[in-house]
Order: C-alpha cells, then sequence, then structure tokens
C-alpha cells in the first residue's frame, strides 16, 4: 500500500526540527551563557514591579581622588534621631512628612513638627558634595532613625536633588533594607545592626554637637589640635529640635553662640577638616 505523500513529508519535517532542536541545545552552553550581560534598569525612585525582592538600584558617581593614601584617617559623620518613618496612609506605603501629612499625624496623636525627613535629606547633600568627600578623606556616614533603625551611606552615593526622589529612596531603603548601584552588586545603602560603635575604626574619637553644651569652641582650632594619628567621628542630630544624648560620645561641644541648623553644622565641620588637610 503507498503511503500518502502528506505523511512521509510531516514525518521529514518533524525529522528536521528534532535535528534544528538538537543543534540549538548544543550551542546554548552554559559557559556561553554565563558570558552574556542580563540588562539593567536604571533607577526612577519608584518601586520596581519586577525587580527582586530586597534591591534596588541607584545611580553612584564613583569618587577617585587623586592623593587618597591608605595611612591617611578619614572622617566619619553620624546622623542621630533622623526623622524617617514610613507608614500606610490611604492604601499606599509613604515617608511621613509635615506637609503632606499633617492631618494624617493629627489624628493619629502626632506633632506635625517632629516629622521633618527635609533635614536628613540637606544634611546628606551637605556631606556628600563637600570637599572632604570629593578628596576621599570621607570614610563612611551613618544614620539612626527616630525609631532606631541605623543604615548606611556609601561616600561615593549620588543622593537625588530633589526632595520628592529622595524620599521614594528612603521609602525603598526602609523597605528592602538595601539598595545597590546600576550593573553592579554593591549596596550603595543598606541597613545595618546596632550598635553604630561596632563600625568605628581603632583610635577613634567621638564628637558630639549641641548647643546647649557649655564648651564653646571655635572649630578650626578644635580639629587642628587633634592628633593625625585620630579617626574623627562627628555625631550631629537631624531632628528639627531638641538634642541628641548617645552614651557612646567622648566630647559634647559648641560651635556656634547662636542655634544652627544640621546643614550649617555639617558645613563648619566639613571647611575646618579642609583647612586642616589642605584641601581646597
Amino acid at each position: 500500500m503507498v503511503r500518502p505523500y502528506a505523511i512521509k513529508g510531516k514525518k521529514r519535517k518533524n525529522r528536521e526540527e528534532k535535528h534544528d532542536k538538537e543543534e540549538e541545545v548544543e550551542e546554548r552552553d552554559p559557559a556561553k551563557l554565563a558570558s552574556i550581560e542580563k540588562p539593567t534598569k536604571e533607577f526612577e525612585g519608584e518601586e520596581e514591579e519586577e525587580g527582586k525582592a530586597g534591591t534596588d538600584e541607584l545611580v553612584g558617581i564613583p569618587i577617585a581622588p587623586s592623593d587618597k593614601k591608605a595611612n591617611k584617617n578619614g572622617v566619619i559623620f553620624v546622623l542621630e534621631k533622623a526623622s524617617l518613618e514610613v507608614a500606610k496612609v490611604g492604601k499606599s506605603f509613604q515617608l511621613l512628612n509635615s506637609d503632606d501629612h499633617a492631618n494624617f499625624l493629627r489624628k493619629n496623636n502626632k506633632n506635625p513638627a517632629d516629622y521633618r525627613p527635609d533635614i536628613a535629606h540637606q544634611v546628606l547633600l551637605s556631606i556628600l558634595d563637600s570637599p572632604v568627600n570629593k578628596a576621599g578623606r570621607l570614610q563612611a556616614v551613618y544614620v539612626r532613625t527616630e525609631k532606631g533603625v541605623l543604615f548606611e551611606v556609601k561616600p561615593h552615593v549620588r543622593i537625588p536633588r530633589t526632595y520628592k526622589r529622595f524620599s521614594g529612596i528612603m521609602l525603598q531603603l526602609l523597605q528592602k533594607l538595601n539598595i545597590t548601584a546600576v550593573g553592579k552588586r554593591e549596596k550603595l545603602l543598606r541597613v545595618i545592626k546596632n550598635p553604630v560603635t561596632n563600625y568605628f575604626p581603632v583610635n577613634s574619637r567621638k564628637i558630639g554637637f549641641s548647643f546647649s553644651s557649655e564648651k564653646l569652641v571655635k572649630m578650626s582650632k578644635y580639629v587642628d589640635a587633634v592628633g593625625d594619628d585620630v579617626n574623627l567621628v562627628f555625631v550631629v542630630g537631624a531632628l528639627a529640635h531638641g538634642k541628641i544624648e548617645p552614651d557612646y560620645i567622648d566630647d559634647y561641644i559648641s560651635i556656634s553662640g547662636y542655634p544652627l541648623s544640621a546643614a550649617m553644622c555639617i558645613a563648619r565641620i566639613t571647611e575646618a577638616l579642609a583647612d586642616k588637610w589642605n584641601i581646597l
């Protein structure tokens, strides 16, 4: 009995498809696949719907200082009592602030004046934009919120200029616990375990600032008197009003006869350090 041509052609076609699939499997070598780079997405300040849990992407600008040496000590900044609190407002989680959530805070018996995340934003910009950081002398920045959450900010990260984008980053950081650089596994911002003293280098001097301190000093003279072998740790309050009283402070000082904002305090510190280290 003669076999229909259609059936014979179909078997030949199936045989050819099977042969093509076998060649395709052979071409997908694991070593070759490992060398293919996965596409990355640039951080837009919004939650990624398809991203991995616990990570996000943020553009970072690596700083390559020309005069940084291994034997040079640097400076560490600690921002205490930062007003960075996340709450569910309506159907979404938001970073609480006095402008947008005043009614929500009053309904929950909270003072809207205490919710000032913009202070932490201003202070971080002041630190990361300083010549001290660009010269490579900034070792680390640590931020502890009013609720006791501690996170680290790498010196070469680029914090967004606008508060709206900064708010989005802080929201994702406090929810996902870290933010990574684009195309890299480096964590530019990450939540870490308390206490913050675990991350201080050996032979460090912890200096706190308070307008109520009886020790009024000129910042430039104060840092000049500190030896070059000492690692300086400056602790500044990132709150609207009140003072910080951490138990690890070695020395409390006041650098002005007038109350200063946290950003202004940082500016005076970095200026004095730049003079001490001859950074122009």
